[in-house]
């Protein structure tokens, strides 16, 4: 038995067990399983805004897994496949598992990868069969491979993902490229900002900021930032300088309008998704109607933006909506776009911006802690409390 616990050895990880019941486990380190994996030891890791839709069981579960896919860390091995790596490389790894070579990945579209989620790809896009490539840490469906909310992680095709880091950079200022930031320079890529736009973000928590941050680099005129929780408001503006409206305390669609001589934001972006605040008379709709959450901030979208303008959804939709406003988008030729964010694809451009300092990520961390709070600080970022906007996690 000590052979064995000693061959196997042991980690410390965050991990699912069923709706809002996260513990810190004791679990099998990983092993390399193919030629082009990595093992890296984890040195920071992230709570992302869409771990909670497993959290809050949007997206059941249904047995034991390590969440996380925002991380970052040192190379402890390689397999036989690998020659850009070495043990000791720093990198951060974008959050899509993609193996390099297939029809999409070769076009670019490394979330749509063909090859890195078997068993549940498909080309339908459905709730529960037809998925696209695989997500580190986030469900069976989407591959069913262990996040880095732990000490050590198995990286997957580790010759396309990984991009080693300058020791120059602190953790911190790193992290964010794995995920949030791609995903907030994807909303205002897709829309098309050249300059001068006028960009309303629906949503200031981490990929709303970014989306701010990155709008602002585009060339905007004038970004709005918009939200319920004033915590989150006075974050936008500390920390991207933005016009923000409450949106619990005024009509956030008419006040954009006021603002842009009637006409509407030349480019929304959905950064809140389905888990918008919803009253108990939403939430029983939702039931009559088998639908989850809510497509409210979509629609304030749609309702906000200018004729011919255009529309981000950045925020993770999980279910069919009956009411989805067609008439509106054809009517006001909107251009409506939205997916899991081209981290892949952007990632090396974005690392160049923050190590030349022409971007500052960090900023909006508000909790770093051990890993062995994060089943406390999941309680506190779900339900808004503390003011927490950011976690960082320190294995």
């Amino acid at each position: 038995m000590i052979l064995l616990l000693l061959k196997e050895k042991i980690m410390k990880a965050l991990v699912i067990h069923g709706k809002k019941d996260v513990r810190i486990d004791t679990v099998a380190d990983p092993v390399i399983e193919h030629a082009r994996d990595a093992i890296i030891r984890v040195t920071s890791t992230a709570i992302c805004g869409s771990d909670l839709h497993i959290y809050n069981g949007m997206f059941p579960q249904p047995r034991p897994m390590v969440l996380g896919h925002e991380f970052m860390g040192i190379v402890e091995e390689t397999g036989s496949g690998i020659s850009n790596l070495k043990k000791g490389d720093r990198v951060v790894v974008p959050f899509p598992i993609a193996c390099g070579h297939c029809h999409f990945c070769n076009m670019e579209l490394h979330t749509h990868c063909e090859n890195s989620n078997p068993e549940h790809y498909g080309p339908e896009g459905g709730l529960m069969k037809g998925k696209g490539g695989a997500l580190f840490g986030y469900t069976d469906l989407y591959g069913g491979y262990n996040g880095g909310q732990a000490e050590y992680l198995r990286i997957p095709y580790a010759d396309i993902g990984p991009r080693k880091i300058s020791d120059k950079l602190t953790d911190a200022q790193a992290l964010f490229l794995t995920d949030i930031f791609p995903t907030g320079w994807s909303a205002i890529e897709w829309a098309g900002v050249k300059g001068g736009e006028t960009v309303a973000v629906f949503g200031c928590g981490p990929v709303g900021l970014m989306a701010m941050k990155a709008a602002w680099m585009h060339g905007a005129a004038r970004v709005i930032g918009v939200d319920i929780e004033p915590y989150r408001l006075e974050k936008a503006r500390v920390t991207a300088s933005v016009e923000t409206i409450n949106a619990a305390k005024e009509d956030a669609v008419e006040v954009i309008r006021q603002m842009t001589g009637g006409y509407g934001a030349d480019v929304c972006v959905d950064a809140v998704g389905m888990e918008a605040h919803q009253n108990f008379g939403e939430k029983m709709m939702n039931i009559i109607q088998m639908e989850k959450g809510s497509m409210k901030v979509l629609e304030r979208c749609l309702d906000a933006v200018r004729r011919g303008g255009h529309v981000s959804v950045m925020g993770v939709y999980g279910s069919p909506y009956d009411n989805f406003p067609l008439y509106q988008w054809f009517d006001k030729g909107i251009t409506l776009r939205g997916g899991q964010a081209w981290a892949h694809h952007y990632i090396d451009k974005l690392i160049n911006l923050v190590e030349t300092e022409k971007v500052v990520l960090d900023d909006i961390i508000t909790h770093s802690v051990p890993l062995a709070d994060a089943a406390k600080m999941y309680s506190i970022f779900n339900n808004k409390e503390d003011n927490c906007v950011k976690v960082v996690l320190k294995p």
